[in-house]
Formats: C-alpha cells, structure tokens, sequence
C-alpha cells in the first residue's frame, strides 16, 4: 500500500486519489471539489472555532497541529475504517483549505463529501452567531 502525504506543501494538501473516496478544496476535479472556507476574524479565533467542531464529532481525534495546519481522524461509525481529515489556514488568502479521505477502499459511498458539508454548514451557522 502506498502511503499517502499527509500535510502542507508550497501551500497545498495532498492531492485527492482517483478514486471516488476525496473532497478536497484544492482540488480541480469538479466530483471532488468543494469550497473553502471563509475565516472568522482571523486565524486564531478561525482555528479555534474548526477545534471546537471537531470536538463535537464522534470518533474523533486531532493527531497533529501546527500554526496553520490541523490533521484529525475520523474513525467511520461501523467498520471503525480512519478517514483523514486535513485543514490547512491559508493567511494570505484569508480562507481554510481542508481535505477528507478514505484511506482504504475505492467508494466511501459519498461519506466524505457528506461530511465536509455538514461540517461547512456548522462552521458558516458558528461563524454568522460571530458577528
């Protein structure tokens, strides 16, 4: 099995995988694309406000964090399989990059593109209570 990269380089998140199991902000395939998001503030109180969301999630774990970038696992509810989800805080574009991935199988049948929606419709429900 290939290991994927998991972080930031020159700005980017790894690249979704061909298969149907990727959603990613920076990709350019439009199955897998789907919009960043919009800082709150700034990065300190954007970070924190993505924390408190995961926080909230089930069978959830942040592995690694640094000043710009969080990676958490997300364990799926029956088969316990580790999905990554990555965010990255982009500061000069004002926005947060994330990707989610399976890291076995080929379908997730839409799990990570439900997800990432879900989490997108909170983050903008949190962000709008901000102002």
């Amino acid at each position: 099995m290939t290991k994927i990269y998991l972080g930031v380089k020159e700005g980017k998140l790894a690249a979704c995988p061909s298969s149907p199991n990727c959603v990613s902000t920076q990709t350019k395939n439009h199955d897998k694309q789907m919009a960043p998001l919009p800082f709150t503030q700034d990065l300190a109180t954007s970070k924190d406000m993505i924390k408190q969301l995961l926080s909230r999630m089930e069978r959830t774990t942040i592995e690694s964090e640094s000043d710009d970038y969080i990676h958490s696992i997300i364990q799926t509810k029956w088969l316990r399989f580790k999905d990554d989800v990555e965010f990255y805080f982009d500061s000069e574009e004002k926005v947060i990059h994330f990707r989610s991935a399976s890291r076995v199988g080929y379908s997730d049948l839409g799990v990570n593109n439900k997800r990432m929606k879900a989490f997108s419709k909170q983050y903008e429900e949190m962000r709008r209570g901000q102002t």
